[in-house]
């Protein structure tokens, strides 16, 4: 219950009265039709059907007596009436007895059939007696008067009898019933006004409980308040005027502050134009000191190649020298074997001066032979030519072989000049050029560490410039903020001498809605 909203507290009794309403209202429309259609069935079936009974019990006791009428006339004309009417009467009689249907219970259905039976028998007594009377058979006519036909309209009677007496229970049934709903009707209403008028009750103890107490402790909150504000309206009244005055003297105090801060704003922003073109200046020396940094490193790397190159091109002169000197000094032994061709020479002359001299002693000797020596002396003449032209191919080898061996003489004193020249100027040329590429190496090396650390600190300087110019620029923004909120303040500070003065007059206005409040308030001091 202590989780349940004020709005639910109170609207939750006024919702189950709602309710309560509107469930009685239920029960009493459905109570209402029940008596209605209880009074409607005792009034439309049971009493209708009471009545029938009755018209239908004196109908058949009329029918009686017009029979016994006819017995004792004496005139034919009156008979003849007599039987009209009680014709007529028996029409009517069977239409009562066939509309009596309508108005029949279930339990009374077999009486009704025996009803119906003990008729027929009645009319057909009636019908002998009528005969026996018109016939002036008196005594007969009596007879049957006194026996079927009095006997059947005896038990036509008990039958109607019977029947009343099924209506009046079944009459007495449904008023009981009536009773019974006017009892439970009367008990629901009741209840529901109990429980409307505990609900009512509830709903007013809430009201009072949540609301009338409440709304007196808040009126007296109010009214203790509306005090207070009075009491807090009158000091504040008196300080709005003091602060009135400081801020008029505040404002004059801020605007020239305000000009102040412009003309510093003026230098800073100066002075920050100006670090922004040392830094640019900064940027750009920057940029050149980190391609000349890039270049002394290719320098390096073209110095470590040079280097490199130098070496190799040395090595590979030197080992090309060697081999060279190494063909070289295998040629020169090899020219040597001239020498030996020259020996041949000498040989092949000798052979051929031999030759010469054997052909000489053979063509005297063919000559000492005669004529049969003369072919021997063709021979010995042909070895003479011969001989003769080995000593001129001898001649010429020994002519061209001395050639030879000048210009293999000559070769070789060539090339060992040029081994020489190779080995003392050629090589020395190179060890000093790869002695220089060293050198160029260190030089470069040295550049480069030099040009790295003027990087480094061009870089520092840079990043150093870039802090202070940006110092500079938070300076400068600060300052121009600081102007800007300056000024603000000074529009501000004569709003608010403004504001002061507008405060002043509403808390006076004030002070007459606390009085108009009070007064509100006594108009629910009765609550």
């Amino acid at each position: 219950m202590k989780n349940i909203s004020l709005k639910h507290r109170l609207i939750i009794p006024i919702a189950l009265l709602g309710m309560v309403a509107l469930l009685s209202n239920i029960l009493s429309i459905v109570n209402i039709q029940n008596v209605n259609a209880s009074a409607s069935n005792i009034a439309d079936n049971y009493m209708d059907g009471s009545n029938r009974l009755a018209e239908i019990c004196e109908l058949s006791m009329n029918i009686h007596q017009m029979a016994l009428s006819h017995i004792v006339a004496t005139d034919y004309n009156t008979m003849i009436v007599l039987v009209q009417q009680i014709k007529k009467d028996e029409a009517s009689l069977d239409t009562m007895l066939s509309e009596y249907k309508d108005y029949l219970l279930p339990a009374d259905q077999t009486q009704y059939e025996t009803l119906l039976s003990n008729y027929a028998s009645f009319k057909h007594a009636l019908v002998q007696l009528v005969c026996a009377s018109a016939s002036h058979k008196t005594q007969d006519a009596y007879i049957l008067a006194n026996e079927d036909v009095a006997l059947y309209a005896n038990a036509m009677k008990s039958d109607i009898d019977v029947l009343s007496a099924s209506i009046s229970k079944q009459t007495q049934e449904a008023r009981n019933h009536l009773s019974t709903v006017y009892l439970i009707s009367l008990a629901a209403g009741i209840s529901t006004v109990i429980i409307c008028t505990f609900l009512v009750f509830a709903d007013l103890k809430l009201i009072k409980k949540y609301i009338l107490i409440p709304i007196k402790s808040i009126l007296k909150t109010i009214q203790e308040s509306s005090g207070h504000i009075n009491h807090m309206t009158d000091e504040v009244l008196k300080r709005t005027q003091a602060s009135k005055r400081s801020a008029a003297g505040l404002s004059t105090l801020v605007e020239q502050l305000s000009s102040s801060i412009q003309k510093v704003a003026g230098n800073v922003s100066a002075i920050n134009s100006n670090a922004g073109n040392v830094r640019l200046d900064v940027h750009n020396m920057t940029q050149e000191c980190s391609a000349l940094t890039v270049y002394t490193a290719q320098m390096d790397t073209r110095a470590d190649k040079m280097q490199q190159s130098a070496r190799n091109s040395a090595e590979t002169t030197r080992v090309k020298t060697e081999e060279i000197l190494s063909a070289l000094n295998d040629s020169i032994e090899k020219s040597n074997s001239v020498n030996q061709i020259t020996a041949l020479t000498g040989e092949i002359l000798a052979i051929a001066q031999q030759t010469r001299l054997i052909a000489f002693n053979a063509s005297v000797e063919a000559a000492n032979a005669g004529s049969a020596g003369k072919g021997f002396a063709v021979v010995a003449s042909e070895v003479r030519e011969l001989s003769h032209s080995s000593q001129e191919a001898a001649n010429r080898i020994q002519e061209i072989n001395n050639e030879v061996t000048a210009a293999v003489h000559n070769l070789s004193e060539n090339a060992q000049q040029l081994i020489d020249y190779m080995s003392q100027s050629v090589l020395t040329e190179f060890q000093a050029f790869v002695q220089s590429g060293s050198q160029y190496k260190e030089d470069a090396a040295y550049i480069r560490r030099t040009m790295d650390e003027f990087y480094q600190r061009t870089e520092h300087l840079k990043n150093s410039m870039s802090e202070i110019t940006d110092a500079i620029g938070l300076i400068t923004k600060a300052i121009d903020e600081s102007a800007c909120g300056i000024s603000n303040a000074a529009g501000n500070t004569k709003s608010l001498a403004d504001d002061m003065e507008d405060i002043t007059q509403r808390m006076g206005v004030n002070q007459e809605v606390v009085k108009g409040l009070e007064k509100e308030t006594m108009v629910f001091d009765n609550l």
